[in-house]
């Protein structure tokens, strides 16, 4: 199937076909997302994000989707820590979890705190491709900023690229309290599928992985919403 014969409000999880098709971009730019970014400018974003890259293998800081789906071919996981970030509800979302009537939430790293999350290593030989996919799946609208952060683990800290909220972009949110985030949560959804669902997987996969995080345990205690198969 080509990217003109497919439906862009189709609910159905990113594949990535999605993202070796560019479909994932098309959808934005053919709902007409005003600030939905060029291949030109995502391919960009990545070679700056690369001219500060160590020697060796490369690793990806994931502390949401990434987590469970992440659509690249990843040679190791490690829990990790990152110091200076936190894991929120922060960047609006238009399509794949909402509508431009009504726009979803999905996670973002905001300032402050700290947030458990896992690595993921790509082999430095075909890691420049498969972050190509990564660019085009997390940086579709340029509502986060890719920053190399220090990632502790038990086998020792590795540097590893983080996606970190860009408060300049449009879709960023703020600091919304839990009541507005449960709202939104509990209502909102896209072609990738509702809101509730985004957060029932994103639990599942950090607690399959040892981790527990207060703050999505608590919103999830507040949504009135059944849990997702994949967090079952």
């Amino acid at each position: 199937m080509t990217v003109s014969e497919r439906d862009p409000l189709e609910v159905r999880p990113l594949s990535r076909d999605d993202l070796c098709d560019g479909s994932a971009l098309q959808n934005y730019l053919r709902a007409r997302v005003p600030y939905a970014w060029t291949a030109e400018q995502i391919d960009r974003s990545l070679a700056e994000t690369m001219t500060k890259a160590p020697d060796g293998d490369i690793w990806l800081f994931a502390y949401g989707s990434l987590i469970w789906n992440p659509l690249v071919p990843v040679a190791e996981e490690r829990v990790a820590m990152v110091h200076g970030l936190h894991r929120s509800f922060c960047i609006w979302s238009e399509l794949g979890r909402g509508s431009p009537g009504k726009p979803g939430l999905v996670l973002g790293l905001d300032r402050g705190g700290r947030c458990q999350g896992v690595v993921l290593r790509l082999e430095r030989h075909h890691a420049l491709a498969e972050l190509r996919m990564v660019w085009r799946r997390e940086m579709v609208t340029g509502a986060y900023r890719p920053t190399w952060v220090k990632a502790r683990t038990d086998a020792g800290p590795v540097s590893a690229i983080a996606f970190a909220v860009e408060r300049r972009a449009k879709g960023y949110a703020g600091r919304l309290d839990d009541e507005r985030v449960v709202s939104v949560l509990e209502t909102a959804g896209g072609f990738l599928g509702p809101c509730s669902e985004y957060l029932t997987q994103t639990i599942a996969g950090l607690s399959t992985r040892g981790i527990h995080d207060p703050f999505l345990d608590r919103l999830a205690a507040r949504c009135a919403c059944p849990p997702s198969a994949d967090a079952a």
